[in-house]
């Protein structure tokens, strides 16, 4: 078996990890190809029991020769290995990695789209001249593409439903798996504690599309009743991303007193455990956020947004909060309602607990998933 991810990190040694285990565990040979293998990565997909092989991928790229000579070499390297079945996934990787697979005459494809991604991501003023353009572009890729596929998977309703308004693609093959899931021994439950000052947590990349202005807009409005609340902030920042928070912007925040960032750390798990509630204001078409489900697992209330992806990790009232996109007021509002009712946020966080402990188990979904892309009845 032949996965096809466009980076190896978090694509495979987080996003697919135990998914390529549990394979292993019942006696599959699996190739992992990537596009940007270090020393490091490689090492780990090896220990993993898994082959790494490099390919070539533009990742942003829209010449079409030089994805067209990519995918014939693609093939070529997929004829030698001769496996039964490929698994693609990301954007380029579902069309390039398909394609390819079928010129290699492999007998089973499976695509995957892990949300719709940044060009049907709309702005505040909807949609730019250039993201529709490419809308339509990557609407004749997939069609073409997702013809080859035996399956294609997505993890919420909507993705197939917004994609086929731009594509033809063949309703049956369609399928929604859900939640990718996770090792919940990784993300144990961690009951709050009340006595501390709340703090609220984001993580995400520091990107306008995640909704990290809106989250330090709240941050200011919410402080300005309650000081001593605290909002951390963990993720990168992308300097070549012209949406993205800058380094002279962050380190005013900082100076402020607005937010906490404490860089890159390894220990996602604790800085959630030592947080309140978990807030991604993402206007971003995400699939299914992960980082949403490890705050569930641990059990804390979320704040998400009624966008396609976020919605689905919440249930209004329950575990947590769902505003608009682009609405730092109500927001504000959200969490200022949590800090003057604290149990509510115990209520949440156990609620949100439970959920992930009967939605998101990757032991019961890897067996869901091996199901489909390997052919089985599910």
């Amino acid at each position: 078996m032949v996965f096809i991810s466009q980076n190896v990190s978090p694509g495979i040694v987080i996003f697919r990890k135990d998914f390529i285990e549990y394979l292993i565990r019942q006696e599959y040979e699996v190739y992992v190809f990537a596009i940007d293998f270090s020393l490091e990565t490689r090492a780990i997909v090896k220990s993993m029991g898994a082959i790494p092989i490099d390919y070539t991928l533009s990742k942003v790229g829209t010449n079409p020769f030089i994805d067209l000579r990519d995918t014939w070499r693609l093939s070529r390297q997929l004829k030698k290995i001769a496996p039964d079945v490929v698994f693609s996934f990301f954007v380029k990787p579902s069309i390039y990695g398909t394609i390819s697979a079928r010129l290699a005459g492999v007998s089973r494809c499976i695509s995957m789209l892990e949300g719709l991604g940044y060009i049907h991501t709309p702005a505040r003023n909807g949609f730019s001249l250039k993201k529709r353009v490419l809308q339509r572009i990557h609407g004749f890729l997939v069609s073409v593409a997702y013809a080859f596929a035996d399956v294609v998977l997505f993890l919420n309703s909507d993705d197939p439903v917004d994609l086929t308004k731009k594509a033809f693609l063949n309703q049956s093959k369609l399928q929604v798996l859900g939640p990718i899931g996770l090792n919940l021994e990784r993300y144990p439950y961690r009951a709050v504690d009340l006595k501390k000052p709340i703090r609220f947590i984001f993580i995400a990349r520091l990107l306008a599309e995640k909704g990290v202005f809106e989250y330090l807009e709240a941050a200011r409005l919410v402080k300005e009743q309650h000081p001593s609340s605290e909002f951390l902030m963990l993720g990168g920042l992308d300097p070549d991303n012209p949406g993205a928070l800058s380094k002279q912007q962050l380190d005013e925040v900082i100076q402020e007193g607005v937010v906490i960032y404490p860089g890159h750390v390894s220990n996602v798990p604790e800085w959630i455990a030592d947080s309140h509630v978990f807030v991604l204001p993402s206007y971003y078409r995400e699939g299914f956020p992960r980082s949403t489900q490890e705050a569930m697992a641990i059990g804390r209330a979320v704040i998400t947004t009624d966008v396609p992806g976020c919605k689905e990790t919440v249930e209004d009232g329950v575990n947590g909060f769902i505003v608009p996109p682009f609405n730092a007021q109500v927001l504000a509002e959200k969490m200022l309602y949590l800090i003057e009712h604290p149990k509510e946020i115990q209520r949440m966080g156990d609620e949100g607990h439970r959920m992930a402990v009967e939605q998101f188990d990757v032991q019961k979904i890897n067996r869901v998933l091996a199901k489909i892309v390997l052919g089985e009845e599910v």
